[in-house]
């Protein structure tokens, strides 16, 4: 059975996952979601950097729901990415319609979700659509816990599980999340987001719970924390120039306690050229994600995404993470309504992924 399949925003991520689509005999791509107004009725596969697949994009939810999709791939970027996206995907729900996204990643598991709020809201959605939604990326997603949950098959113990991330990130466009956000380009004694207090906790609560509850403990609190460092040249990166004299590195680690220790641990390291703070963890390739276990067995594994040295032109981290959702869309749609997470899948197969 061919699934309908709407991608909601022609950013990097979306224009992967349209890319992607029109390769899959599984899948049909019938509609595209934009936010600027200047894209629509522009073909989606132009959009997404190819030839033309004979789909215009629109910014009308309506026209979109009127399709009847199977499922839409949200990947829609920005600052206060739930808060506009939450009521889009009420609305999708309502309509019957399931969602799979990169873009709420603290909905990577629904009961950890910082605004019960919301996820009351989304729930009832579900429930009144007979609709599912799923969550996940890279990191977070795949990389912070799924993983680190496959590897613990081998465990006859375990004291600390420790993930982490290491990655360039000059490839992202969006420069009021990164300079806002998370402070690059700006000197140190700017407070970007990241240093809001409680922020850090709440950025890496669902990962940390998630691992938490695949192992079947409870987290007794998160502890957060951030450094960054400046870099020495200005370097040119996707959303500008960062000068010399500011912030090229940022680091952030959150700890969840277990039975008085911290027992799950998820670090963050993102730097806007390779060189800034050699003396953190460091990669030759788009990005790394490793776990480390401390148990029976001691447990270490690194994962490399995309070819060393090839960073701007590859956008491997950005791929792997349109996928993880893409992949998912059959499974998604199998599934039963509710909001789900990757506990409550099996493993999200690619199809038609060997050319």
């Amino acid at each position: 059975m061919t699934l309908r399949v709407v991608v909601w925003a022609t950013g990097g991520v979306g224009s992967i996952a349209i890319d992607a689509i029109r390769g899959r005999s599984d899948l049909e791509l019938v509609g595209v979601w934009v936010h600027s107004a200047a894209k629509v009725g522009k073909d989606a596969g132009e959009l997404a950097g190819g030839d033309p697949i004979g789909v215009a994009a629109t910014n009308d939810a309506a026209e979109l729901i009127a399709l009847q999709p199977d499922c839409v791939v949200y990947a829609a970027s920005g600052p206060d990415r739930d808060a506009g996206a939450i009521p889009h995907y009420l609305m999708l729900l309502e309509a019957g319609i399931n969602v799979v996204s990169t873009s709420s990643t603290s909905l990577v598991y629904p009961p950890a979700y910082y605004s019960p709020a919301w996820r009351g809201q989304l729930e009832r959605a579900a429930g009144a659509g007979d609709a599912s939604f799923y969550a996940s990326g890279i990191f977070p997603g795949f990389g912070s816990d799924q993983l680190a949950l496959l590897l613990s098959t081998q465990s006859k113990t375990i004291r600390t599980v420790t993930v982490t991330e290491v990655a360039l990130n000059d490839h992202y466009p969006v420069a009021d999340v990164m300079m806002n956000g998370m402070g690059f380009g700006r000197p140190l004694s700017f407070e970007p987001l990241l240093q809001t207090p409680g922020f850090i906790e709440m950025a890496w609560r669902a990962p940390i719970h998630l691992i938490a509850a695949g192992l079947g403990v409870e987290i007794e609190e998160v502890r957060g924390t951030l450094d960054r460092r400046l870099t020495d040249r200005g370097i040119e990166v996707a959303f500008g120039t960062i000068t010399a004299g500011t912030c090229g590195a940022v680091r952030t680690r959150a700890a969840g306690v277990v039975n008085g220790r911290e027992a799950i641990v998820v670090e963050h390291i993102i730097r806007m050229a390779r060189g800034v703070a050699p003396d953190w963890p460091s990669s030759e390739f788009d990005a790394d994600y490793r776990v480390d276990i401390e148990g029976d067995p001691d447990i270490h594994c690194a994962m490399n995404v995309g070819a060393a040295e090839g960073h701007r032109a590859g956008h491997a981290a950005m791929t792997a993470t349109a996928m993880r959702v893409v992949n998912a869309v059959p499974y998604v749609v199998a599934a039963p309504a509710g909001l789900l997470s990757s506990l409550d899948l099996p493993t999200t197969l690619p199809r038609n992924a060997i050319d």
